[in-house]
């Protein structure tokens, strides 16, 4: 199965499955801020999710605007090394092409015989494969990023909670852990 395929997949079912929950315990809480909303802006506007998300938190707690650049950072990485990958196989396509048909050489290529040509021509066609994946890659984890963080704007980590682990042995001959979680 192509790489770039099974990735697009992968980001189509995480995107239908975050739209499948039910967000009936977020809106109780709060009726402004929404997992679907969070998650729709961030497909539609890489990292508008997590701004969504990042005006949700309480006021001590926000943390999602310094994802933004790092976004476009990575998909302007990759965007870039698509570009640039797929111009170059380009240029070696019309190169070979060239020498083919009529032995001409252009001054860009002089150092490359026609196989030389060929292999160079799929190198950069992987290279812009893999670029393409890493593209998905980073929009794919960005719309989880997004979906995730609207997950938790409303969870509460209050003082009352509690876990405490400790030893625990069986008529003195089993050694193990006993985990004991407390709800005040």
């Amino acid at each position: 199965m192509n790489p770039i395929v099974f990735l697009g997949a992968l980001v189509l079912i995480m995107t239908n499955l975050s739209f499948s929950q039910s967000d009936t315990s977020i809106q109780e809480k709060d009726t402004v801020h929404s997992v679907r909303k969070a998650t729709i802006l961030s497909a539609v506007l890489p990292g508008a999710g997590q701004v969504y998300n990042h005006f949700a938190q309480p006021k001590g707690e926000k943390k999602a605007f310094w994802k933004v650049p790092l976004i476009y950072a990575g998909l302007g990485l990759a965007g870039y090394s698509v570009y640039s990958n797929q111009s170059k196989v380009i240029s070696l396509r019309k190169e070979y092409n060239l020498r083919e048909d009529n032995g001409g050489i252009r001054s860009d290529w002089l150092a490359y015989d026609s196989g030389g040509l060929l292999i160079l021509e799929d190198q950069h066609a992987s290279f812009r494969d893999y670029s393409i994946l890493g593209f998905i890659l980073v929009y794919g984890l960005q719309l989880a990023d997004a979906t995730v963080e609207a997950h938790f704007v409303n969870f509460d980590i209050s003082p009352d909670l509690s876990m405490n682990i400790s030893p625990w042995t069986y008529q003195n001959s089993h050694a193990g852990l006993s985990m004991s979680i407390n709800f005040r």
